[in-house]
């Protein structure tokens, strides 16, 4: 390779590093141009909790399935995570990230809608669909707890959003620990960011709600019920007598409508009940249980962080300070993205 061709490659790799990261959030970014923003998140979201029990769960899995997902821009580099991307629609020409396996049942988008439409007749063109979902997830989950975490804003909106990349980035509920660990380690994640937002079911609440909050379909863990390891087997790290009640409402493999509690009497409300049931190896999911029976292999630090998270306080705390640093991927600031006048619809 040429020097001047070297220089020219290194400056294209600058440049396609600058588009991904191009500054940062910060706290009250629509202080002047839209002071109501951030009420009018709040206001709508908890009129939709109010009706809705289930709504926490539903926005929290937004979030994170907007955030996890990582656009390719030319030169094979990752830029965009939280940037609304799992808002936008599909087209004739292109599937979009909210029409891949494991957001299909994603839901939500109405109240983000509602929201949206609002802000556009208080102050158009200054809110963004990205700052949106962050918003509301936060304020939905705060209905049942004091405000958890601070939401910085200023994020842009992507206008990119490929059905393959959602399937690629996002975590199987079949994930072992090993894949998990990576996956948040390529978002700059660590072991306890993990630890904590599998305790909130962000990850896996199985395409319907958050761990702590919401129900999961049997198809995604019926395999540790029947087929663990391909010859009629049952999963020896799951409680066999929590195995017994899962048998009693998943009569077969195949079932892929019958629902769960993820966490059994407490499904509905945010708090750390799961910490307690994983460690009675009654964590409904595979990857649930990898955060216990991988750990003498690969990472003894999950599963001291599984029993800190007996406690409620310690539990809310790392999982405000992890959603703070889940909403920063990658995000667009400045003048990179743009401001959707529609959260479905590239401008």
């Amino acid at each position: 390779m040429s020097k001047v061709s070297y220089i020219f490659l290194l400056c294209l790799c600058f440049l396609s590093l600058g588009l991904c990261n191009g500054g940062e959030l910060r706290k009250n970014f629509y202080r002047t141009s839209c002071p109501q923003a951030e009420q009018i998140v709040r206001d709508i979201t908890r009129k939709n909790v109010a009706t809705n029990a289930a709504l926490p769960a539903k926005l929290l899995r937004m979030h994170f399935h907007d955030c996890f997902v990582r656009v390719k821009n030319l030169l094979l580099f990752f830029c965009q995570g939280c940037d609304g991307s799992v808002l936008i629609d599909s087209t004739a020409n292109n599937t979009a990230e909210k029409d891949t396996i494991p957001n299909r049942s994603l839901a939500g988008f109405d109240v983000i809608d509602e929201i949206k439409t609002q802000l556009e007749k208080t102050c158009p063109g200054k809110v963004s669909c990205a700052d949106i979902v962050a918003l509301s997830a936060r304020d939905s989950v705060s209905v049942q707890n004091r405000t958890m975490w601070e939401v910085l804003t200023g994020r842009r909106d992507g206008k990119i959003s490929r059905a393959s990349e959602a399937l690629a980035d996002i975590p199987s509920p079949f994930s072992n620990f090993t894949i998990l660990r990576q996956s948040f380690a390529n978002k700059s994640l660590t072991v306890k960011d993990l630890v904590v937002l599998s305790g909130t079911k962000l990850l896996w609440f199985k395409y319907i709600g958050a761990h702590t909050i919401g129900v999961g379909h049997c198809n995604f863990f019926s395999n540790r019920l029947y087929n663990f390891t391909g010859k009629g087997d049952a999963d020896p790290s799951l409680n066999a007598t929590y195995a017994a009640t899962l048998r009693s409402k998943c009569r077969n493999l195949s079932d892929n409508t019958t629902t769960v509690e993820m966490d059994p009497g407490s499904s509905l409300t945010f708090d750390n009940h799961y910490f307690p049931t994983l460690k009675l190896q009654q964590g409904l999911f595979q990857s649930d249980a990898a955060l216990l029976t991988n750990n003498v292999a690969n990472d003894p630090t999950s599963a001291r962080i599984v029993t800190e998270f007996q406690s409620q306080a310690a539990f809310l705390e790392q999982f405000g300070k992890s959603m703070v640093k889940m909403g920063g991927i990658e995000v667009l600031v400045g003048d990179e993205g743009e401001i959707r006048k529609n959260c479905r619809v590239v401008n």
